[in-house]
């Protein structure tokens, strides 16, 4: 199920870091134990060996084997059944994620403009802008109402010189619920 048969004549110290991982997955899983837990199990990992791992735990998963694992990447911790997200070891949100991402208040729209960074300056400065964050090349803004609030942001934006190629509305990612969670808990909002 590793994909390491090809590789059993080699040391250990000679693989790759995901077969490393690979390895010491299969290393953890060979007494078949009931609960096991991960401590960032795909960091320095290629995408394609990060790939077969998450391949193995939903398998081990399905086999009813609990899985607890820690993890940097939120975009990995969607693929879970439950989720804690935690700021400075405190719990800021815990539930499903479909759950944690319905539950950020407004509406989320990813926004592609001419210079992501000058954009999220110029929104944290409108009234309507609940809050603007840098997600790669994009901006995530949130607002209460796109029709009421985006005029605004856009007229701001326009008067800043900067150019919006897209704008569209999308579900909040984890990172966008940990990012909501950790401003209100910031703010002291439950």
């Amino acid at each position: 199920f590793s994909s390491l048969g090809p590789f059993e004549n080699r040391l250990a110290s000679q693989l790759s870091g995901g077969m490393k991982q690979k390895l010491g997955l299969c290393c953890a899983l060979i007494h078949q134990p009931d609960v096991l837990l991960l401590d960032e199990p795909t960091f320095g990992v290629d995408p394609i060996s990060r790939r077969d791992l998450w391949l193995i735990i939903h398998e081990m998963v399905s086999q009813g084997v609990a899985v607890v694992v820690s993890t940097a990447y939120l975009d990995e911790a969607e693929r879970c059944d439950h989720v804690a997200l935690l700021d400075h070891g405190r719990i800021v949100a815990l539930d499903r994620p479909q759950v944690l991402q319905q539950s950020v208040a407004g509406v989320t729209l990813e926004i592609r403009a001419s210079d992501a960074r000058a954009t999220v300056r110029v929104l944290s400065g409108v009234a309507s802008v609940r809050r603007a964050e840098l997600f790669g090349e994009n901006v995530h803004a949130v607002v209460t109402s796109r029709a009421d609030d985006w005029p605004a942001a856009d007229a701001a934006l326009r008067a800043a010189h900067l150019e919006v190629f897209d704008v569209r509305e999308i579900e909040p990612s984890l990172e966008d619920v940990f990012i909501d969670r950790v401003a209100a808990s910031a703010a002291g909002v439950r």
